[in-house]
């Protein structure tokens, strides 16, 4: 459950991200989820991608600072409160979030978290019957 996210540090200048698309997608690796935060100086580019390990050796080879990091996707309805209910599972364990990014299709809702216990996160969601993604799967979509 839990699954690796790339964190690329990026410049803020034009191209910078392309260049990474571009890297990514020279080597058949898929992006299944991103969120791009930038400061004044740069930005962080979070990533679920098709096989991390790769990614993180293309990306560094051609002079991107990259870190893998552990998340987890949490699978919920895509309807009002569903969301509040998980992170009120998380905080009352007294877990934080330390980030997260999330999109809805349909019926359901895909959120990835970093919080500031990954294993205690999965093993009390699961405990309250929440519904998350392997890596298998979030890696294949």
């Amino acid at each position: 459950m839990i699954i690796q996210q790339l964190s690329v540090f990026l410049e803020n200048r034009s191209g910078r991200l392309t260049e990474v698309t571009a890297a990514l997608a020279s080597h058949n690796i898929n992006i299944t989820a991103q969120c791009l935060a930038e400061t004044a100086d740069f930005g962080v580019l979070r990533m679920v991608v098709s096989d991390p390990e790769r990614a993180r050796t293309v990306l560094s080879e051609r002079g991107f600072s990259v870190l893998l990091t552990d998340v987890l996707c949490l699978t919920a309805p895509n309807v009002p409160g569903a969301l509040h209910r998980a992170l009120k599972i998380l905080s009352d364990r007294g877990i934080s979030i330390d980030y997260m990014y999330a999109f809805a299709v349909g019926e359901k809702a895909l959120v990835v978290l970093r919080t500031s216990d990954i294993s205690l996160s999965v093993s009390t969601l699961l405990e309250q019957k929440q519904t998350l993604l392997s890596a298998s799967d979030m890696y294949s979509f």
